[in-house]
């Protein structure tokens, strides 16, 4: 299929059948350098892995797995009840070191090539804001990626992720760490891992403080975002 902003297509053979309808997007980042090396283990059959796509730091988008296919790029993970988010989402990797080689800014142009990707998948698949998550919000107890620099910002601009609170509505209504727990997994969250799971809520929502303790601003930010949900406001 003929895609005005894909520059390259590289075909993995690491996919399979979807089992679900495309309700998701995930970012990633490879944490791999250079990029030959990312695009080589996601082509390699033994390695099994891969994503629909990936952008390099200079902005070229490369295909890697039609979007109608199921890529191999979540791993073991949990989004709002589904533990085969693969089958239900679109994977994009970023070309970036990561935080083993050197955790930094993503790239402008990186971001410039990633923003009209997205918004063409999420118009194609009416996929909602909420639904735009970082791996580490599908697998908070192995994953941090894209990490906590990733200008979240930038997307919630276009409409394209939402917003982070900054009206808090009700400030902190959660009176013990269970009543919190309880509000994270009905976000979607999976809490198996408490203190991971706190983590990634943390690297996505309040990036400047990533500690695992849940406070009285993390608490009014998760309860805005579920009353957000709850009026509709998360498409």
């Amino acid at each position: 299929m003929t895609d005005p902003l894909v520059h390259k297509e590289i075909a993995s053979p690491n996919w399979n059948e979807r089992r679900a309808p495309i309700d998701m997007v995930v970012l990633h980042y490879t944490e791999m350098k250079p990029i030959e090396s990312a695009i080589e283990r996601m082509c390699d059959p033994a390695a099994e892995v891969s994503a629909h796509y990936l952008i390099s730091e200079q902005g070229e988008v490369i295909r890697l797995v039609a979007e109608d296919k199921r890529a191999w790029h979540a791993g073991q993970s949990f989004w709002r009840g589904n533990r085969d988010v693969n089958s239900a989402s679109i994977g994009i990797e970023l070309d970036h070191p990561g935080h083993a080689l050197g955790y930094r800014p993503f790239a402008d142009a990186q971001i410039d090539a990633l923003l009209p990707l997205l918004h063409r998948i999420m118009q194609a698949h009416d996929i909602p804001r909420a639904n735009v998550v970082a791996h580490s919000d599908i697998a908070p107890a192995r994953k941090i990626d894209p990490g906590e620099l990733f200008p979240w910002h930038r997307l919630a601009e276009c409409k394209l992720c939402l917003p982070r609170p900054r009206k808090l509505d009700l400030g902190d209504p959660f009176d013990n760490d269970s009543a919190f727990y309880l509000a994270l997994e009905r976000y979607g969250y999976d809490i198996t891992d408490g203190s991971k799971a706190v983590e990634a809520f943390q690297r996505r929502w309040r990036p400047e403080q990533i500690d695992g303790l849940i406070d009285g601003e993390c608490r009014a930010i998760l309860f805005q975002l579920l009353l957000d949900r709850d009026r509709g406001m998360a498409r």
